[in-house]
């Protein structure tokens, strides 16, 4: 059974501070951990034992509270991308569905008039999803070369997650008065097509539900205020130490 070291230690102690995607905060860990690796390697060269040596890498590294904002800064720009990926495709593909379905659903003849409003909340609803497409391209660009001029990302996810969970809401209301302005629509709930889109539609909105709460969750600030230190702040403090930080994880250094 192999014996736990420093590294072991620390690595274990930054996961446990981390949350964010997966496969993001598994590669994070993976990268500090090589990099402690390597900078413990250097040391025994000069003739440490792998304990001393693993100690003096994992100080030069910096405690788990100095390097955590600048790791948990980068898991909320992937929840932030993925985010925002999703709306971009998900929402104009799903309002252009429902566009074909409105012209060829086989409407009763006999059908009532929908009341005054109706159309208005319509083109409302056409318009949020307009601009919730177009504002998920943008945060798509920011969380990507934007990223060189875009200072504080968290911030961003932050905004992203809210503005998501407030237009789901919006237009799940705004949807409903609809549906029951149309009074069904008559023979809708029998038409496969429609009740298929339908089923896609909960799904898509269930995942974008999901996905904005993440970002609020990955990009909330922390009660010691660590969260909020950009990434900038913290690889400046690590520049001046010695040649182990420079082993730090080319993911946070920008």
């Amino acid at each position: 059974m192999a014996v736990r070291g420093p590294i072991d230690d620390y690595v274990i102690g930054l996961r446990r501070a981390l949350h964010g995607p997966v496969r993001a905060k598994r590669d994070l860990l993976a990268e500090a951990r090589d990099g402690l690796a390597d900078a413990a390697l250097a040391y025994a060269d000069e003739g440490y034992d792998r304990a001393e040596a693993e100690r003096l890498a994992v100080a030069d590294f910096g405690s788990v509270a100095e390097v955590a904002p600048a790791f948990q800064e980068e898991l909320a720009v992937a929840q932030g991308r993925r985010t925002a990926a999703l709306l971009f495709v998900s929402v104009p593909v799903t309002a252009l569905m429902w566009s074909l379905i409105w012209k060829v659903f086989p409407e009763p003849v006999a059908a009532p008039a929908p009341p005054w409003w109706f159309w208005t909340v319509s083109r409302i609803i056409d318009y949020t999803q307009l601009a919730t497409g177009l504002a998920a391209g943008l945060a798509l660009f920011a969380f990507g070369r934007g990223l060189r001029v875009v200072r504080r990302p968290r911030v961003l996810t932050r905004v992203l997650g809210i503005a998501v969970l407030t237009q789901i809401l919006v237009t799940a209301v705004l949807g409903t008065a609809l549906a029951q302005g149309a009074g069904g629509p008559p023979g809708f709930v029998d038409y496969a097509p429609g009740v298929a889109l339908s089923l896609i539609t909960y799904a898509l909105s269930a995942w974008q539900l999901l996905s904005a709460a993440l970002c609020v969750r990955h990009s909330r600030v922390h009660r010691d205020g660590s969260s909020t230190l950009p990434i900038a702040v913290v690889n400046e403090f690590h520049a001046e130490r010695s040649p182990a930080s420079a082993a730090r994880p080319e993911s946070v250094r920008r």
